[in-house]
């Protein structure tokens, strides 16, 4: 069961809400403020956050940075509408996502689900060739065999292999990507984890099966077999 921890102080959105991700099969731990957030991401295991932008004894903003350090989750805010500024800011320190009060139930399940996919975190085991990702338990095999990634290397296998189908540009990688390790990442270091992934999990990587180059559009992902 998915954990989501939820950082509001209004007591009838927390109580709709609980109900709702319930009902969706999530496990929902609450804080109604700044102080109580920071004591309980002590305890850590979440797997992704919802956090009021305004609270009653700080702001989400602190709250939110404060999660990026201490685990690899996806941050949403909740917030006022017409707060564009504060959206523009909260995204700015690392947020992947926001939903607007008052929000339709429907589309915040699937912000979330959206949220986790990218993360790995929406649980089962996707399979291109001999690789095998866990992404319930974070881990990579080849045949058989574990491949250790780095945070970031993780990331970029899992954008690939969640869009199989897909040319993905260097503009979409760098998207998907950017702070997810709390690094800055730019073009050049795209290109160097783009060469780090490959020596890890192609079998030779100066031909490569699993993470190919489409000259001129970016890159696809393979099938495992040799081209």
């Amino acid at each position: 069961m998915k954990r989501i921890f939820l950082v509001e102080d209004d007591p009838d959105i927390a109580r709709n809400l609980s109900r709702l991700l319930g009902a969706e099969g999530y496990a929902v731990t609450r804080a109604v403020g700044q102080g109580e957030a920071m004591a309980r991401l002590e305890g850590g295991g979440f797997d992704l956050a919802l956090v009021d932008i305004s609270l009653p004894d700080g702001n989400g903003f602190t709250v939110c940075t404060a999660i990026k350090q201490a685990m690899d989750i996806p941050v949403l805010f909740l917030t006022a509408s017409g707060e564009e500024a504060s959206v523009v800011t909260g995204l700015t320190m690392g947020a992947d996502d926001y939903i607007v009060k008052p929000f339709r139930p429907r589309e915040l399940v699937a912000r979330i689900q959206a949220a986790l996919r990218k993360y790995g975190r929406a649980g089962g085991v996707l399979r291109v060739g001999a690789l095998q990702v866990d992404t319930a338990g974070g881990t990579v095999t080849r045949d058989g065999q574990e491949v250790f990634l780095s945070a970031l290397e993780y990331r970029l296998l899992l954008v690939f292999a969640n869009n199989p189908r897909t040319i993905l540009t260097r503009e979409r990688l760098l998207g998907e990507l950017w702070d997810a390790a709390g690094e800055f990442v730019n073009d050049n270091t795209l290109t160097v984890y783009i060469k780090r992934l490959r020596e890890k999990i192609e079998p030779d990587p100066a031909a490569p099966r699993y993470i190919l180059t489409v000259r001129g559009l970016g890159y696809r992902l393979g099938d495992g077999h040799a081209e």
